[in-house]
């Protein structure tokens, strides 16, 4: 009997110590993160996210620069988010998102542009997050562009990057952003502002054409036209209201 028991037990441990063996084979096959491709040669864009995310001014830039993959003769597009998190962030509207990178631990490539769309605490404990506002302020020392969409622009104004700049943000919003950051030159009745390496955008669906701009500037007319039209839209930037400062 005593034998018995004994070998109940053998057969126990060797079961759980299976069990864990397949479960941890299980977490480092299914868990592992994966980070996306980023081919060489190409923009590294990186979107940074967080819970309250606006969708529109996400997706309307994420679109119009993830279709550049499929433009030949122009350097094109790798995009990918970032946020402070491993977990799915969950936008204003409801949709869970898996971060591509996260900033605060992960090896993170260099980032050729960085877009700020608009989220729900921009205008309050966001711009308190001294983590994401130092991101922020590292991308600025290496990126081509740094471009906010809406009230993204308040985070560039709270990291210090649009002193000496023109800027805009959310029409609604533009009063406060002035009581805010009463030295900054903050202007109303335009899409998007362009001054020096820095573009903000009244956000919303005018998203669309801040991005479309950029591209404008990097890759032509002709090239922006296809990008446009790819998504059913009419572009022609003579018909934007926008300032471009200096470039």
């Amino acid at each position: 009997m005593k034998n018995f028991s004994f070998l109940l037990v053998v057969f126990v441990l060797i079961g759980c110590n299976n069990s864990e063996k397949k479960e941890q084979l299980y977490k480092d096959k299914f868990l592992e993160k994966k980070f996306p491709e980023l081919k060489e040669g190409r923009y590294n864009v990186a979107f940074l996210i967080m819970d309250g995310t606006f969708n529109t001014e996400l997706t309307a830039p994420y679109d119009i620069f993830q279709h550049t993959i499929f433009r030949e003769g122009i350097k094109q597009m790798n995009v990918f988010t970032v946020a402070n998190t491993d977990e799915a962030i969950t936008t204003f509207e409801g949709i869970r998102i898996l971060p591509d990178f996260n900033y605060l631990k992960d090896s993170l490539p260099k980032i050729d542009i960085l877009v700020v769309p608009s989220a729900e605490h921009h205008l309050d404990s966001d711009l308190e997050d001294t983590a994401m506002i130092d991101f922020v302020k590292r991308v600025d020392k290496e990126a081509q562009f740094m471009t906010s969409h809406c009230d993204g622009a308040f985070v560039l104004a709270k990291a210090g990057l649009l002193k000496d700049k023109i800027s805009t943000t959310f029409p609604s919003d533009i009063d406060l952003m002035r009581k805010t950051f009463p030295e900054l030159d903050i202007i109303k009745n335009v899409l998007f502002v362009h001054d020096g390496k820095y573009i903000t955008s009244a956000g919303g669906a005018k998203s669309f054409e801040a991005a479309l701009y950029l591209c404008e500037y990097l890759y032509g007319k002709e090239i922006t036209k296809s990008l446009a039209g790819g998504l059913v839209i009419d572009w022609n930037l003579d018909e934007v209201p926008h300032l471009i400062v200096k470039q």
